[in-house]
């Protein structure tokens, strides 16, 4: 059975999605948002993780995995999967799922924060994926570290992030100017809104000081976001998806992405080799 860790919250700045579980399950998982959200991330994952559903002794670790919409999927494949979250009623409702579709015996949930990593001895895993985390961060660099210091030698890191430049995009062509003159900075935040989207360039510079190496750039929504009739996002959700996966590891449609979606390889020290 899938086991509970109970951690404390150690950076009140960041968020905490709990209040908001059901919100996450109507207004983002359960959209052509989430959709393709999905169907992005298992396309790369299967293109640049060559032992994904083979060998199934590599272990994986979700860190704000919230409902486990990804987790499960790994955990259906046959990997064992630990998830981290920082909300208890996400991870009630990751627990709900693994129950439902049979994998509980290959999920362990713990309830702590990113930056309680450290202290869990979870030690070091094949594959460590963090989606749409980084941006409701404070210290986000020093959680890219944090989450490097999880893999194990040649392991991949799945890093998702809120990208700020197709954020100011998609404002531009919404035309809110004053917005964008503004640094995309508003006096009362919207709920499901990341408070500290990432300037891409930051993200590059902070990689560039890890032992870790591009495997592949993907845009997450990088057409969606942009249709002036939002209608055809699910009255044709197929071609939608379809010209999404074709063009978005391609520039410049990569980095239009609303989100970007780098998959890592850990690099072998010479010891390691």
């Amino acid at each position: 059975m899938a086991k509970h860790k109970q951690r404390t919250l150690n950076r009140n700045e960041d968020r905490n999605f709990g209040e908001l579980t059901g919100k996450f399950k109507n207004n983002i998982y359960g959209t052509t948002k989430g959709k393709l959200r999905e169907a992005v991330l298992q396309r790369d994952l299967t293109q640049h993780v060559p032992w994904l559903g083979v060998d199934l002794d590599k272990t994986v670790l979700d860190v704000g995995g919230g409902q486990g919409q990804l987790a499960l999927y790994l955990a259906q494949l046959g990997h064992a999967v630990t998830l981290v979250d920082i909300s208890e009623e996400m991870l009630a409702q990751a627990q709900r799922q693994a129950d439902a579709v049979g994998v509980s015996e290959r999920i362990t949930l713990i309830h702590a924060p990113l930056q309680a990593l450290p202290d869990l001895a979870l030690g070091q895993f094949d594959l460590v994926m963090c989606h749409a985390v980084l941006e409701w961060l404070s210290e986000q660099q020093q959680a890219l570290s944090l989450l490097t210091q999880r893999l194990t030698p040649r392991g991949f890191l799945s890093l998702m992030y809120y990208n700020r430049a197709a954020q100011r995009m998609a404002n531009m062509v919404y035309g809110n100017f004053d917005y964008v003159r503004n640094g995309l900075k508003v006096k009362q935040k919207v709920g499901l809104s990341p408070n500290r989207p990432l300037e891409p360039s930051d993200v590059e510079h902070w990689l560039s000081h890890l032992p870790l190496q591009k495997q592949v750039q993907s845009g997450v929504r990088c057409f969606h976001d942009y249709l002036r009739d939002t209608s055809k996002a699910s009255d044709e959700f197929d071609a939608l998806l379809e010209l999404e996966l074709k063009y978005n590891q391609q520039e410049p449609y990569a980095s239009l992405g609303r989100y970007t979606h780098l998959v890592l390889k850990h690099l072998s020290t010479p010891s390691d080799a």
